[in-house]
C-alpha cells in the first residue's frame, strides 16, 4: 500500500498572496496580521538608512577601492518627492569623480546604490566576489566602487561619463513589494552618459535568495558586459542569449517589467 501524498496547493507554488481564506466577509486574522507586516517591512526598506560603513568595510575587506558619493537630493524626504534630483550628482560629489578620474580609459565602472531598498545592498558584495574575479580573467580594467546615496538608476550615466567608463553596473535597491522587500537590481549601460533612457540599459532584476541568487546573477551580468562590450551597445539591441537562460527582463523592457528604481 502506498503512502499517500499531500496535494500541490497553490500557495506552495508562489509567494504572491492568493487563496487567503475569509472570514465571513474579511480576511482571516493570519492573513491580515501578514499583509500587514509585510507593508511595514516594504515602509521600512524604503525609509532605513543604507549602512554605508558596512558596506565600504566589505568592499575594502575583498581590496576594492571606494568613493562615496551623493545625488542632489539632499535628504530622504527630498529624494522621494523629486526623483529628478535622484538622477544627479551633488556638486561636491562631481568634483571629486573628476578628481578621481582614471588616467586611462576603464572597463567598467561599478555604482552601489541604495534606491529605494537599503536592505537590498546586503547582496552587493556577495554579487561582486562572483562577478569581478570572473572578469578579471579577461583582463578588465575597473574604477573605484562608487557608493551612492539618494541615488537612481541614471545617476550612474553621470559617473560612468566622470570616470572614463566604457560601461557602467549600477547596483540599486529596487522598489519594494509586499513579497520582495530586499530587491537588488542591476543596470548596465553602455558609453554612459546624462540623456541615456531606460531602452539603452539591460537590466537583471530581483536579485535575492529568495529570486534571482546573487552567484546566478553574476552569471547572467558577466555574460551580459561581455556581450555589450564586444558590440559596443546595451538596450534593446542587445539580448539575453546566455547559456543560464533569458534574463528576467531584456533591454528596453526594463521600464515595463522590472520592479522600478
Amino acid at each position: 500500500m502506498t503512502a499517500r501524498t499531500r496535494p500541490v496547493r497553490l500557495t506552495d507554488l508562489t509567494a504572491a498572496r492568493v487563496a487567503l481564506g475569509r472570514s465571513g466577509a474579511s480576511l482571516p486574522t493570519t492573513a491580515a496580521l501578514a499583509f500587514a507586516l509585510d507593508h511595514a517591512r516594504a515602509r521600512d526598506a524604503v525609509h532605513r538608512p543604507a549602512d554605508v560603513d558596512g558596506l565600504e568595510g566589505a568592499l575594502r575587506d575583498r581590496r576594492l577601492a571606494t568613493l562615496r558619493v551623493e545625488s542632489a537630493a539632499t535628504d530622504r524626504l527630498t529624494y522621494l518627492a523629486r526623483p529628478d534630483l535622484g538622477r544627479q550628482l551633488a556638486e561636491p560629489s562631481r568634483n571629486l569623480l573628476a578628481r578621481a578620474r582614471p588616467r586611462a580609459t576603464v572597463d567598467l565602472a561599478v555604482v552601489i546604490a541604495d534606491g529605494l531598498s537599503s536592505r537590498a545592498l546586503d547582496y552587493a558584495p556577495a554579487l561582486l566576489d562572483a562577478l569581478l574575479p570572473d572578469l578579471a580573467t579577461d583582463g578588465w580594467s575597473l574604477a573605484p566602487v562608487v557608493i551612492a546615496q539618494q541615488a537612481r538608476v541614471a545617476l550612474g550615466d553621470e559617473v560612468g561619463l566622470l570616470l572614463d567608463a566604457r560601461l557602467t553596473l549600477l547596483l540599486v535597491g529596487e522598489r519594494p513589494g509586499l513579497s520582495s522587500p530586499d530587491s537588488l537590481g542591476a543596470y548596465i549601460t553602455y558609453a554612459p552618459r546624462p540623456g541615456r533612457t531606460d531602452a539603452e540599459r539591460n537590466c537583471v532584476s530581483n536579485i535575492r535568495p529568495a529570486g534571482l541568487p546573487p552567484a546566478d546573477a553574476a552569471a547572467k551580468i558577466a555574460w551580459l558586459l561581455r556581450q555589450a562590450l564586444k558590440g559596443r551597445m546595451t538596450g534593446v539591441a542587445l539580448k539575453d542569449e546566455s547559456p543560464t537562460g533569458p534574463s528576467l527582463v531584456d533591454g528596453g523592457d526594463a521600464a515595463r517589467l522590472a520592479p522600478r528604481e
